[in-house]
């Protein structure tokens, strides 16, 4: 990723407090503190001795050749870089929500389409303008919880037990992909299910080299089992495998190439439990080639990524929360 020297030498003076105001709202960093700075990001460099905001410039210029870890978001390292310096204990003639040191960070970084923001958790992140794409470390779904973070959690669990199954795909699922970095996400209405092929969502990722990957969608709001007789709680397995072969096998016309392509991966998505019987049985169905292609997300997936994202609750889940007397939770 590349940025305009004007814009790497401007975040280069905010970095080093080469204020020409009388009152900086960043703090000034002598040789010695640059080096502690980007010790504080997590990095290994050092100042060298030479000017101060032409050497701090060159060090995001090469930051900002790492890898992404999504299409429209800088490094990782370079998200961390911002994150340091917009620490709000660093305030600097201004309150903790530094609101004039953000709009001359933002008045930088929107040359480039960025914006940054400060977050529920008081640390500011970046986001890119045209598709809301927000740059933080890569989410670890396995982390322990705060205890915000499980009241969140506890009053998304509580809205996953009552939306119907378009619910969960338009107000959790297509929000969750869209914050992980996937294009075109596509749902299918009702009126073109039929020629869907078994899939209500395809969707496409990026890679870092620049080749692209199809994946589609199939979603089951109830558990997904490997019963005999489906439930009104619970869907057979059995139910979804011909739409899984469909899914597989047949094209998708992708507008932004003008081509018919195939679906390279295949989501099985339950708003509850997935479980492990239903996973070997289609397994089993399934040749080699076409398992491998297969991945499951259950009712824990889908509530410990939509955490860690820090995606906002849907309208839907805080309005039946509140209707069922749980109105002091802080979202």
């Amino acid at each position: 990723m590349k940025f305009k020297d004007r814009t790497l030498m401007q975040i280069a003076d905010m970095i080093c407090g080469n204020s020409t105001s009388d009152k900086s709202f960043f703090e000034y960093r002598s040789s010695s503190y640059l080096t502690k700075f980007f010790n504080d990001a997590d990095t290994d460099y050092q100042h060298d001795g030479s000017t101060r905001n032409r050497w701090v410039a060159e060090v995001l210029r090469q930051i900002l050749d790492e890898p992404q870890p999504y299409p429209n978001t800088p490094s990782e390292t370079f998200s961390r870089v911002i994150t340091t310096l917009m620490d709000q204990r660093d305030a600097s003639n201004e309150g903790l929500d530094r609101p004039n040191a953000l709009n001359e960070l933002n008045s930088a970084l929107i040359r480039e389409g960025y914006e940054a923001f400060y977050a529920d958790d008081k640390k500011c992140y970046l986001k890119h303008i045209g598709t809301s794409t927000i740059a933080k470390p890569a989410p670890n779904p396995h982390r322990p919880f705060s205890t915000t973070e499980l009241k969140k959690r506890e009053q998304l669990t509580s809205y996953l037990n009552i939306c119907s199954e378009d619910d969960l795909i338009s107000e959790i699922l297509l929000p969750l992909f869209r914050q992980l970095g996937f294009h075109r996400i596509t749902a299918a209405g009702h009126k073109d299910k039929a020629l869907e092929y078994g899939k209500d969502i395809w969707m496409k990722y990026l890679l870092p080299t620049q080749h692209v990957l199809y994946f589609g969608l199939q979603v089951k709001k109830g558990k997904l089992d490997a019963s005999g007789v489906s439930k009104n709680s619970s869907a057979n397995v059995a139910e979804i495998y011909n739409q899984v072969l469909m899914m597989l096998g047949h094209e998708i016309f992708d507008p932004e190439i003008g081509k018919k392509v195939l679906v390279d991966h295949a989501f099985i998505v339950a708003g509850r439990e997935i479980t492990k019987a239903a996973r070997n049985w289609l397994g089993g169905k399934l040749d080699a080639s076409k398992r491998s292609q297969i991945m499951f997300i259950d009712r824990e997936d889908i509530l410990n990524l939509y955490i860690v994202t820090n995606l906002p609750l849907p309208d839907k889940a805080i309005q039946s929360h509140e209707v069922n007397g749980y109105n002091d939770l802080p979202f």
